[in-house]
């Protein structure tokens, strides 16, 4: 079948190379392409934090944590690496239900965790960096025979193929009327030092984070719900940096290198489904908010089963 995917982040570059396996023609079709797509600023680690609908999103999180512990392994110029973290908590919380579907999760001892949190855990899981991990998702589109093309989508009848998936993100407002993706503003800091684990405080109104990569750690974060803004703020730089010593006091200021700033796309569930559009079959597939690559081999997965199998009852 010839397919169309629209839009050339993270998760239309997954969804494209797992039609390319199952034998479908593929073109992605995008106004923009890596390093410029908003997926290429994710920080980006593993964690399946507050997706919806639960129990499919639980399933997709579930298939690419496989997939990126199998990548880290076998393909390490992917640019994935599998790193213990830590998650602090204001609250003793139920385990997340994905514990058991990792190789290394425990609850830390009270000693571990920092002042002003009471609860936590450690888990193993896969870091991405996006610098390496986008240029290696189209290197395995190109290899498998997909196409590219730029051009900015008005309409679903301007695309041409039997079907298309649509991972446009934030695109959605206007090519789906769908003005329920919002867009959830992140700043995130580059400095050259390791801190050793991953520190997390994952609720949103304190969002922090301590990402290890090889070159750089990402510090973050803001999770700013409606904010279309780009450019560096000075003011949310020192709130990550108090938010980032609180839980890592050996932050050293002077190794700072950088910074930048993405959009989520952001939606109270992911958009996941099938639609008939103009006589055209058009397989949704946005709306992933921060869990875009938590969730982008799970959900290929299901965009294949549905391109397969008709649509879903």
């Amino acid at each position: 079948m010839r397919c169309s995917v629209l839009g050339a982040g993270v998760s239309g570059l997954t969804c494209a190379v797992k039609l390319l396996e199952s034998g479908h023609e593929v073109e992605i079709v995008s106004d923009k392409f890596s390093p410029e797509t908003v997926s290429d600023v994710a920080a980006a680690v593993w964690y399946p934090f507050l997706t919806a609908p639960a129990e499919r999103a639980g399933e997709w999180g579930k298939v690419t944590y496989q997939e990126l512990e199998r990548l880290a392994m076998d393909s390490p110029e992917s640019g994935v690496t599998i790193r213990d973290g830590r998650e602090y908590l204001r609250e003793v919380v139920e385990l997340p239900s994905w514990k058991d579907d990792i190789s290394h999760f425990r609850v830390l001892e009270a000693s571990e965790i920092p002042d002003g949190f009471v609860f936590g855990w450690e888990f193993r899981s896969p870091i991405i960096e996006m610098p390496k991990y986008m240029p290696w998702l189209r290197g395995k589109v190109e290899s498998g025979g997909g196409s590219f093309r730029q051009m900015f989508v008005n309409d679903m009848s301007e695309v041409e193929g039997e079907l298309i998936v649509n991972c446009v993100g934030l695109g959605a407002r206007e090519l789906c009327n769908d003005e329920e993706v919002r867009p959830v503003r992140g700043q995130v800091i580059f400095v050259k030092q390791d801190p050793g684990l991953g520190h997390y405080d994952q609720q949103p109104e304190s969002l922090t984070y301590t990402i290890p990569r090889s070159d750089v750690t990402v510090l973050g974060g803001t999770a700013q719900v409606g904010d279309w803004g780009l450019e560096i703020r000075d003011e949310d730089n020192e709130l990550i940096l108090r938010k980032v010593e609180a839980i890592w006091p050996d932050l050293d200021r002077s190794k700072i290198v950088g910074g930048t700033v993405g959009l989520r796309p952001f939606r109270s569930e992911v958009r996941l489904e099938e639609e008939e559009i103009g006589g055209i079959r058009v397989i949704h597939n946005y709306g992933h908010g921060g869990a875009g690559v938590t969730l982008s081999w799970g959900c290929a997965d299901e965009v294949v089963s549905i391109v397969g199998g008709g649509k879903e009852s």
